[in-house]
């Protein structure tokens, strides 16, 4: 016996977002070539946006929300301690520290020098690295903070030295 109603409980698949856009498109394939069903077609329409309003809202939020990019702040902050221990480190080992970050990322490729409140963004038009100046034996090292403009109040800088940096050559910000 051949089964003629067309699988509409197969639309609930499309409110997972990714997989229900193949489903959707799926349906809407069916609908309109196996079973001639306009309902089956409205269903994998619906599907299929349904993920796109979910991605564009994902990437919408990541690129703009403010709460997210404070949390991109955090993590920037974490990332900057670890990259202040790589120039530390590279000192170390070639006697003067480097004139770029990239000098780092070349002898160590697990060194994190991009900045990731910048990176979320993904706008390929900004430098995406971390801030970093070197000044005779000293250096400073910060990421541009929630605005995106260097040397303003939000700039965000490593916070890994409560003690004595002395020995080290990170000059501490001037807050």
């Amino acid at each position: 016996m051949k089964n003629n109603k067309p699988p509409y409980l197969l639309g609930l698949l499309c409110l997972i977002p990714l997989i229900g856009a193949f489903v959707g498109i799926g349906l809407i394939l069916y609908g309109i070539f196996r079973y001639k069903d306009r309902k089956l077609i409205i269903i994998g329409s619906i599907g299929l946006i349904f993920t796109v309003v979910v991605y564009s809202f994902v990437f919408y939020n990541l690129k703009y929300a403010k709460s997210t990019a404070k949390n991109f702040a955090k993590i920037s902050e974490t990332e900057l301690n670890g990259l202040v221990k790589s120039i530390e480190f590279y000192k170390l080992q070639n006697g003067v520290y480097p004139d770029s970050l990239e000098q780092i990322k070349a002898t160590d490729k697990t060194a994190l020098i991009y900045d990731p409140l910048l990176i979320r963004k993904m706008d390929n038009t900004i430098k995406t690295t971390f801030q970093y100046k070197k000044m005779g034996d000293k250096y400073s090292l910060f990421s541009v903070g929630i605005d995106e403009i260097p040397n303003t109040i939000d700039d965000i800088y490593p916070t890994i030295f409560d003690k004595d940096s002395t020995k080290f050559g990170l000059i501490k910000n001037r807050k």
